[in-house]
């Protein structure tokens, strides 16, 4: 199994390890002798979600073949939990983080059997923000006062803190120093909305060999900032590849 988290949407050529180290992971689960399934879950407002959803099939199948389930989400349509039997690893693209979590409420149940029953999950960007058990979904105030830019919100105001996918057990902030978010995870735990979050840059992810474990292994180009409740305040420290 295995809990891949990166900080943003899928770009093959400037990160390929994050899909290499995922389709890794599911041919160790998979075994030989069949072809792996993978859920694919996308969605978007601007552009058409098959389109969307190619741009994350495309790296997959050219590591490998595998056969897709497609989930596509869209307003009012949330994904049928049943979709998630049997597959071998999920994917959850980037986009609206919030719309993500609606789309998936009803799954979480099903999306955690899956990783519990060593199905590895990918996801990029909202897919990784939705994954914890209380996750940032996004705004860009904290009693009333900016703590990061406003195109950062995902249409929110205060920052949000939900039930997410329960799958991590810290809350996780992505495009951290591309686009400034790391203020608001550090915001967040130096307010005491979460004890604790992991802010993802851009060309990184984060992975957990084991979803309910506390600590985490870093790939890519950029960093990842730990940031921890301490007492009335926080502590962040730095962590950069180390697969």
């Amino acid at each position: 199994m295995g809990i891949f988290l990166a900080g943003a949407g899928p770009d093959y050529d400037a990160f390929p390890e994050v899909f290499e180290h995922f389709v890794q992971a599911l041919s160790r689960r998979q075994g030989t002798g069949r072809q792996a399934r993978v859920a694919v879950v996308v969605h978007s407002r601007a552009r058409n979600p098959e389109e969307v959803l190619a741009d994350y099939v495309g790296p997959l199948q050219k590591l490998g073949p595998c056969g897709v389930v497609p989930v596509l989400l869209a307003a009012g349509s949330p994904a049928d939990p049943a979709v998630f039997d049997h597959v071998d690893g999920i994917v959850v693209g980037g986009g609206l983080t919030p719309a993500y979590l609606e789309g998936l409420r009803a799954c979480t149940g099903a999306i955690a059997a899956r990783a519990a029953d060593g199905a590895p999950y990918l996801g990029f960007s909202a897919g990784a923000m939705i994954a914890p058990a209380r996750g940032i979904m996004g705004g860009y105030r904290i009693n009333s006062v900016e703590v990061c830019g406003e195109e950062c919100s995902e249409d929110l105001d205060e920052v949000d803190i939900r039930a997410g996918l329960g799958l991590v057990p810290f809350a996780v902030d992505v495009h951290a120093a591309q686009a400034g978010t790391l203020s608001r995870a550090v915001g967040a735990v130096a307010a005491g909305l979460v004890d604790r979050a992991v802010a993802v840059d851009e060309n990184t992810a984060v992975f957990l060999p084991d979803g309910g474990a506390a600590d985490f292994e870093v790939m890519g180009s950029g960093n990842c900032w730990d940031i921890r409740r301490t007492g009335e305040g926080c502590s962040v420290s730095i962590r950069s590849a180390s697969i």
